[in-house]
């Protein structure tokens, strides 16, 4: 009886490995990429966000979402059409395995910027970002809450106005699921709260 208990496992195992995430065959998926992302998922421009070091099961949900049109991104219309589940698996292991590139924070938005990341804003029910993405902002891969440090500032703070908008409007951007996570945390930001904590996200390490 435990032998066969025993191979039952290992047969399990074996399954389990055998439809693993292939990070070499995603790098062979992404030649069209790299002209926006970077040969290594790491953006030269600021609109394009960094792929690299992005925790697999968010860049998963990203893309799918973006396959089949439950996130729209006008620079990714069509480049995704076609791409298996497995395909986009093995694109996400990809870039999962790649190390970002850093960024820099402009020193007069530190102050504020900080004060957001780590300590929310409690009079407007804003968390603090570190609660989801970490005190570095590494994320947390297995929860599917995506990494941010060293991301572009500029992009970021475009995710964070669309997430805005989407709060009341179909418009923005609306893929953070029925709770309506995101979309609670920047529709009470100003301006300038979104463009300081971006900065201050970017310089994170």
């Amino acid at each position: 009886m435990k032998n066969i208990a025993m191979i039952a496992v290992l047969a399990l195992a074996g399954a389990a490995s055998a439809h693993a995430a292939d990070a070499g065959a995603g790098k062979e998926l992404t030649t069209m990429c790299a002209a926006c992302h970077g040969a290594d998922g790491n953006s030269a421009a600021a609109t394009f966000p960094k792929l690299a070091g992005q925790g697999e099961k968010y860049l998963i949900k990203q893309m799918k979402d973006i396959r089949d049109g439950a996130r729209n991104v006008p620079t990714m219309a069509g480049q995704l059409d076609g791409k298996s589940d497995e395909d986009l698996a093995n694109i996400a292991a990809f870039y999962a395995s790649q190390a970002k590139s850093g960024g820099q924070v402009d020193p007069e938005l530190l102050e504020l910027g900080q004060s957001i990341y780590r300590g929310g804003i409690s009079d407007r029910k804003v968390p603090a970002c570190q609660a989801c993405h970490s005190p570095h902002g590494k994320g947390n891969a297995p929860a599917g809450f995506p990494s941010l440090a060293g991301q572009h500032a500029d992009y970021t703070e475009a995710q964070l106005r669309a997430y805005r908008e989407g709060y009341q409007q179909e418009s923005g951007r609306t893929n953070d699921g029925e709770t309506m996570i995101m979309r609670t945390v920047a529709f009470p930001l100003s301006d300038l709260e979104i463009k300081a904590v971006s900065s201050y996200i970017a310089g994170l390490k």
